[in-house]
């Protein structure tokens, strides 16, 4: 990966701190600030370690520190489960190359039922990979986000479609927040792979075409979906509040199954149905088209 744009330590200890109030991990603030969030003597102090010694790890001077200094200063940047994950994988790399995975990713056969199984259940359903490459989706979900499975292989991959794609935006009412979201998850996936090519053209091109993008990056965010809510504007069917659960399917902890539900009776849930039977007739009686229903994406010609 592109070094500049490879998540490294120093760059993550810098905008974590950066995050952080005096008042917030109970220091005194005597004065003006020339920088945002704590000094630097200061999280050395929470952390125990001297100011040169981790003056050296931020500017970059000093790659390698043990566990026990690392987990310090996740106490002292407050950092969470998957921030505290990152900050040890990013801290060695050399491991990090070690679990490299190769080859292309592949759904087993049993999980590609299971979408099937989601779809008759009502349930938008959709596989992530690496570089958060959309691996396989049942009915439901490319009528509700995209057809991914319709489109060229490079850009079956929910970064760009959130950050390239202007159907995005429209799609997603909470747009800001799906995109700092997703940055976030691919800033872990750079942690873990830092070797992947395709991952480093993906982040190398997004960087370049998105000025949004370019700013979260810079912000060294980290995330890892579990459960949630989204809210969709859809073109057809208008509204969407829906929530999700992140599972992994198989062996392979670089697949994430992602599984939306509504609530059942509500107009969420009835936008649904109505998507469901896409090519049939409207709840009004008018035919749905299948041609509305269809996503646009940067391909279409206009």
């Amino acid at each position: 990966m592109d070094k500049s744009l490879q998540p490294t330590l120093a760059g993550f200890l810098r905008a974590s701190r950066s995050r952080l109030t005096p008042e917030r991990v109970g220091i005194t603030d005597t004065g003006r600030r020339r920088v945002e969030g704590l000094r630097r003597e200061e999280l050395a102090m929470l952390a125990g370690v001297s100011v040169d010694y981790y003056t050296r790890l931020e500017q970059g001077r000093s790659r390698s520190a043990s566990a026990e200094v690392l987990e310090a200063l996740a106490d002292a940047l407050q950092l969470n489960q998957i921030e505290r994950a990152h900050l040890h994988t990013i801290a060695r790399p050399t491991l990090a190359r070690r679990r490299r995975a190769a080859g292309l990713q592949q759904l087993h056969p049993e999980t590609r039922t299971l979408l099937e199984d989601f779809d008759a259940a009502l349930r938008p359903a959709f596989v992530l990979g690496r570089r958060l490459d959309v691996l396989g989706q049942n009915r439901l979900a490319g009528l509700l986000i995209a057809d991914f499975s319709a489109m060229p292989r490079v850009e079956r991959n929910q970064a760009r479609f959130v950050f390239l794609e202007p159907h995005a935006r429209e799609l997603y009412s909470d747009w800001d927040l799906v995109a700092t979201d997703t940055t976030a998850m691919l800033c872990v996936d750079a942690g873990r792979h830092p070797d992947d090519p395709d991952l480093s053209q993906l982040i190398g091109e997004l960087s370049i075409r998105s000025p949004e993008f370019r700013r979260l990056w810079a912000r060294h965010r980290v995330y890892e979906r579990t459960t949630g809510t989204k809210v969709y504007h859809h073109p057809v069917v208008g509204d969407l509040t829906i929530t999700y659960q992140a599972l992994k399917p198989t062996g392979d902890p670089d697949q994430t199954l992602i599984v939306y539900r509504t609530d059942p009776g509500s107009p969420s849930d009835d936008a649904l149905r109505m998507l469901s039977r896409a090519g049939g007739e409207h709840p009004d009686g008018d035919a749905v088209s299948s041609e509305l229903l269809r996503t646009p994406h940067a391909g279409d010609a206009e």
